[in-house]
Protein backbone atom coordinates (compact mmCIF):
# COMPACT_ATOMS: atom_id res chain seq x y z
CA UNK A 1 0.00 0.00 0.00
CA UNK A 2 3.13 2.14 0.62
CA UNK A 3 4.52 2.00 -2.66
CA UNK A 4 0.95 2.59 -4.71
CA UNK A 5 0.60 6.12 -2.59
CA UNK A 6 4.39 7.29 -3.30
CA UNK A 7 3.91 5.79 -6.95
CA UNK A 8 0.67 8.16 -7.29
CA UNK A 9 2.25 11.12 -5.63
CA UNK A 10 5.39 10.43 -7.72
CA UNK A 11 2.99 10.69 -10.94
CA UNK A 12 1.22 13.73 -9.74
CA UNK A 13 4.47 15.54 -9.06
CA UNK A 14 5.68 15.10 -12.33
CA UNK A 15 2.84 15.76 -14.01
CA UNK A 16 2.63 18.54 -12.53
CA UNK A 17 6.15 19.54 -13.22
CA UNK A 18 5.47 19.21 -16.64
CA UNK A 19 2.60 21.41 -16.90
CA UNK A 20 4.62 24.47 -15.11
CA UNK A 21 6.59 24.27 -18.98
CA UNK A 22 3.46 24.60 -21.05
CA UNK A 23 2.11 27.54 -22.37
CA UNK A 24 -1.35 28.44 -23.31
CA UNK A 25 -1.49 29.69 -26.91
CA UNK A 26 -4.32 29.26 -29.96
CA UNK A 27 -3.61 30.12 -33.60
CA UNK A 28 -3.29 33.59 -32.90
CA UNK A 29 0.32 33.06 -31.23
CA UNK A 30 -1.88 34.41 -27.77
CA UNK A 31 -2.58 32.76 -24.63
CA UNK A 32 -5.11 33.38 -22.28
CA UNK A 33 -5.45 36.51 -19.75
CA UNK A 34 -4.27 36.73 -16.40
CA UNK A 35 -6.57 34.66 -13.87
CA UNK A 36 -7.00 37.80 -12.04
CA UNK A 37 -10.17 38.93 -13.91
CA UNK A 38 -9.39 42.47 -13.84
CA UNK A 39 -8.04 42.85 -17.07
CA UNK A 40 -9.67 44.41 -20.04
CA UNK A 41 -11.01 42.42 -23.02
CA UNK A 42 -9.40 42.96 -26.68
CA UNK A 43 -11.79 42.60 -29.87
CA UNK A 44 -10.21 42.29 -33.03
CA UNK A 45 -11.08 45.23 -35.65
CA UNK A 46 -11.50 43.17 -38.10
CA UNK A 47 -14.69 41.51 -37.02
CA UNK A 48 -14.72 42.44 -33.21
CA UNK A 49 -14.23 38.80 -32.32
CA UNK A 50 -12.26 37.95 -29.07
CA UNK A 51 -8.53 38.82 -28.87
CA UNK A 52 -6.72 36.99 -26.73
CA UNK A 53 -3.44 38.35 -25.52
CA UNK A 54 -0.98 36.79 -23.08
CA UNK A 55 -1.19 38.68 -19.68
CA UNK A 56 2.54 38.38 -19.45
CA UNK A 57 3.60 40.14 -22.23
CA UNK A 58 2.15 43.64 -20.39
CA UNK A 59 5.29 43.12 -18.54
CA UNK A 60 5.96 46.94 -17.35
CA UNK A 61 4.20 49.12 -14.61
CA UNK A 62 2.33 51.17 -17.60
CA UNK A 63 1.34 48.17 -19.72
CA UNK A 64 0.18 46.51 -16.78
CA UNK A 65 -1.83 49.56 -16.18
CA UNK A 66 -3.46 49.09 -19.75
CA UNK A 67 -4.44 46.20 -19.42
CA UNK A 68 -6.34 46.70 -16.30
CA UNK A 69 -7.93 50.20 -17.16
CA UNK A 70 -7.55 50.37 -21.12
CA UNK A 71 -5.94 53.70 -20.26
CA UNK A 72 -2.49 54.71 -21.65
CA UNK A 73 -0.31 56.28 -18.88
CA UNK A 74 2.41 57.15 -21.43
CA UNK A 75 -0.11 59.67 -23.06
CA UNK A 76 2.02 63.08 -22.31
CA UNK A 77 5.32 61.61 -21.12
CA UNK A 78 7.71 63.07 -23.12
CA UNK A 79 10.28 60.05 -22.85
CA UNK A 80 8.02 57.80 -23.88
CA UNK A 81 6.51 60.18 -26.85
CA UNK A 82 9.94 59.93 -27.86
CA UNK A 83 10.32 55.80 -28.06
CA UNK A 84 7.21 55.69 -29.55
CA UNK A 85 8.18 57.95 -32.29
CA UNK A 86 11.00 55.68 -32.92
CA UNK A 87 9.45 52.41 -33.15
CA UNK A 88 6.79 54.15 -35.37
CA UNK A 89 9.41 54.95 -37.87
CA UNK A 90 11.41 51.85 -37.03
CA UNK A 91 8.23 49.39 -38.02
CA UNK A 92 7.99 51.57 -41.32
CA UNK A 93 4.56 53.01 -40.30
CA UNK A 94 5.76 55.94 -41.78
CA UNK A 95 5.15 54.74 -45.43
CA UNK A 96 1.61 54.21 -44.84
CA UNK A 97 0.83 56.73 -42.31
CA UNK A 98 3.18 59.28 -43.37
CA UNK A 99 5.98 60.87 -40.84
CA UNK A 100 3.66 62.58 -38.92
CA UNK A 101 0.88 60.01 -38.72
CA UNK A 102 -1.32 62.59 -41.29
CA UNK A 103 -2.02 60.11 -43.21
CA UNK A 104 -0.13 59.09 -46.61
CA UNK A 105 -1.04 55.72 -48.50
CA UNK A 106 -2.87 55.10 -45.42
CA UNK A 107 -5.60 56.70 -43.30
CA UNK A 108 -4.28 59.48 -40.95
CA UNK A 109 -4.37 58.33 -37.71
CA UNK A 110 -4.21 61.52 -35.11
CA UNK A 111 -8.29 62.19 -35.70
CA UNK A 112 -10.67 63.70 -34.67
CA UNK A 113 -11.96 61.44 -37.51
CA UNK A 114 -10.66 57.81 -37.97
CA UNK A 115 -10.82 55.39 -40.91
CA UNK A 116 -11.76 52.79 -37.57
CA UNK A 117 -14.19 55.22 -35.18
CA UNK A 118 -12.75 52.79 -32.75
CA UNK A 119 -9.04 53.89 -32.84
CA UNK A 120 -10.43 57.50 -30.69
CA UNK A 121 -9.82 55.55 -28.25
CA UNK A 122 -6.54 54.07 -27.01
CA UNK A 123 -7.80 50.40 -26.21
CA UNK A 124 -9.20 50.57 -29.56
CA UNK A 125 -6.11 52.12 -31.34
CA UNK A 126 -3.91 49.40 -29.51
CA UNK A 127 -6.85 46.98 -30.91
CA UNK A 128 -5.96 47.70 -34.99
CA UNK A 129 -2.20 47.97 -34.46
CA UNK A 130 -1.70 44.71 -32.48
CA UNK A 131 -3.67 42.40 -34.89
CA UNK A 132 -4.82 44.42 -37.74
CA UNK A 133 -6.91 45.95 -40.40
CA UNK A 134 -9.83 44.82 -43.03
CA UNK A 135 -8.21 47.69 -45.05
CA UNK A 136 -4.19 46.08 -45.56
CA UNK A 137 -2.10 46.77 -42.42
CA UNK A 138 -1.14 43.24 -41.56
CA UNK A 139 -0.77 42.66 -37.28
CA UNK A 140 1.87 44.26 -35.41
CA UNK A 141 1.93 42.51 -32.17
CA UNK A 142 4.83 41.04 -30.94
CA UNK A 143 4.31 36.79 -32.37
CA UNK A 144 1.50 38.21 -34.90
CA UNK A 145 3.86 40.03 -37.01
CA UNK A 146 6.15 37.37 -38.04
CA UNK A 147 4.27 33.53 -37.22
CA UNK A 148 7.78 32.12 -37.87
CA UNK A 149 9.29 34.56 -35.17
CA UNK A 150 7.70 34.65 -31.97
CA UNK A 151 9.59 37.40 -30.61
CA UNK A 152 9.01 39.19 -34.02
CA UNK A 153 6.85 42.41 -33.29
CA UNK A 154 5.93 45.18 -31.22
CA UNK A 155 5.51 44.56 -27.64
CA UNK A 156 2.68 46.33 -25.58
CA UNK A 157 4.54 48.88 -24.08
CA UNK A 158 6.01 49.88 -27.01
CA UNK A 159 2.35 50.02 -28.45
CA UNK A 160 1.51 51.86 -25.55
CA UNK A 161 4.30 54.61 -26.65
CA UNK A 162 3.65 54.40 -29.92
CA UNK A 163 -0.01 55.63 -29.00
CA UNK A 164 1.00 58.43 -26.73
CA UNK A 165 3.19 59.57 -29.49
CA UNK A 166 -0.10 59.59 -32.33
CA UNK A 167 -1.83 61.28 -29.66
CA UNK A 168 0.75 63.75 -29.08
CA UNK A 169 0.59 64.31 -32.87
CA UNK A 170 -3.14 65.72 -32.10
CA UNK A 171 -5.80 66.48 -29.54
CA UNK A 172 -7.41 63.47 -28.84
CA UNK A 173 -5.80 61.25 -26.15
CA UNK A 174 -8.10 58.57 -26.07
CA UNK A 175 -8.01 57.93 -22.54
CA UNK A 176 -11.33 60.12 -22.35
Amino acid sequence: MGKSKFGLALVLVVLALNACGKKDSNATGAAAPAASGNAIEFVTTQDSKPLVINAALFDTPAAKEFLATGKNPYVGNAEAIAKGKKVFQLYSCTQCHGPEAKGQVGPGLIGPTFKYPKDATNKGMFETIWHGTNGGMGAKGVGLMDTTDPKNGITPDETLKVIAWIRSMGSITGNE
